[in-house]
């Protein structure tokens, strides 16, 4: 789902959610056949924002247009700001209910399941209006319920410029299918075939959108060290991410675990506030609160822990961090580490003694490490953005 990484600096500064994101602009001596990308995001968590912002600071690079815009403010009356609210709450303090939400709509399988379509339609004028204005090439939903939407534009022929999905989890659930969508670009080869067999259009692989920084170790890199080794005396840090809203179980028991057995956890509480506070109180864990230089503190520590499978996992894969799925959040977060540890790119320890031994496994110098960190940076083949402007070519029979 979420990452606590700061947005690329090519962009512009992020805003409130709900608010429409201004146009990034190439220079005037960009190229006459510039292309333009609306790029649909949702301010749900910070992954989602995260890729688009990727996306657009790509496509500004290879000079073209892109315009970022969040589907939930395109919904009214509030609606938007209620669903975000919704399920911020349900992850931070109910799961169970969204593994209801999630086996009701989202989960795959043979039964019939309510669409997301209805209520992405509510959004529908407000974006045919924002492409009337804007004349973009091409649409990129880059999360599910934008996906949604575009489809039943295409598929009614109203939306005229093609859409090109980019799935960001490594489960592509049933909300982010719709046949109606000229292309969907996933994170694995499994995924896409799964996509082409759920909607009958072309879905192709390309890997993670992950902004180039996270690849090599930074400046900042080294204050991080100093940090922890000061800190934590030696101990191998592992950093525990809960994503942007700090949403986890037992991340309290988890992090006692690690210094238990001499590790320094390193709790990313994302801007849930009351978690840090509660965390910053047990002897030897470092709870850095909001992180604004990412790339640098992966580089700095020895592996991670998450539960989610979301943008933080991938950006610890392009870091060459080993990945551990610890107590995933239920639904796409536990279903994306299982996917992930099928594709052999993290471990799955579903409890403490299987942490502590693909900690002590992975965290250690040697042929496991390097294989993880070496099949975790295969999953990045080609550049999503390729694909989603090539996809300004396709055209749909009438």
């Amino acid at each position: 789902m979420s990452s606590e990484s700061s947005v690329p600096p090519p962009l512009p500064a992020a805003e409130e959610p709900g608010t429409r994101r201004a146009p990034v602009r190439p220079a005037l001596t960009s190229p006459p056949e510039t292309r333009r990308l609306l790029v649909l995001s949702a301010s749900m968590g910070s992954g989602h924002d995260t890729v688009a912002a990727e996306l657009a600071r790509r496509a500004c690079a290879a000079g073209k247009e892109a315009q970022v815009v969040d589907v939930l403010a395109l919904l009214p009356g509030g609606l938007g700001s209620g669903l975000r609210g919704f399920y911020r709450t349900v992850v931070r303090e109910a799961p169970w209910v969204y593994a209801g939400i999630y086996d009701l709509f989202l989960a795959p399988g043979p039964r019939p399941r309510p669409s997301g379509t209805p209520l992405a339609r509510l959004a529908g004028g407000r974006l045919l209006s924002l492409v009337g204005e804007w004349q973009p090439d091409v649409v990129v939903p880059v999360f599910h319920l934008a996906a949604q939407l575009t489809g039943h534009l295409r598929a009614r022929g109203a939306l005229r410029v093609p859409s090109a999905v980019v799935v960001v989890d490594f489960a592509a659930h049933r909300q982010w299918l719709h046949p109606g969508n000229d292309l969907h670009v996933c994170l694995t080869d499994e995924s896409a075939g799964e996509v082409r067999r759920g909607t009958g259009r072309a879905a192709e692989a390309a890997g993670p959108v992950v902004a180039p920084e996270f690849f090599a170790a930074g400046p900042g890199t080294a204050v991080w060290r100093r940090r922890l080794e000061r800190y934590g005396g030696g101990r191998p840090a592992v950093l525990v991410s809960a994503g942007a809203w700090g949403a986890g179980t037992r991340l309290a028991d988890t992090a006692r675990l690690l210094v238990a057995h001499g590790f320094l956890p390193v709790v990313l509480c994302g801007r849930n506030e009351r978690l840090r506070r509660a965390l910053s109180g047990v002897p030897g864990v470092l709870t850095p609160g909001w992180v604004t230089d990412m790339p640098e503190l992966l580089h700095a520590c020895a592996a991670l822990v998450d539960n989610a499978a979301g943008q933080t996992a991938v950006q610890a894969l392009a870091a060459g961090l080993p990945v551990v799925g610890h107590r995933p959040l239920p639904g796409h977060g536990a279903e994306g580490v299982r996917r992930m540890a099928a594709l052999g790119v993290c471990d799955h320890a579903p409890g403490p003694d299987a942490l502590l031994l693909s900690l002590t496994r992975l965290t250690a110098p040697g042929a496991p490490r390097e294989e993880r960190i070496a099949a975790g940076r295969a999953l990045f083949r080609k550049d999503p953005l390729d694909l989603v402007v090539r996809a300004t070519g396709a055209s749909r029979p009438s």
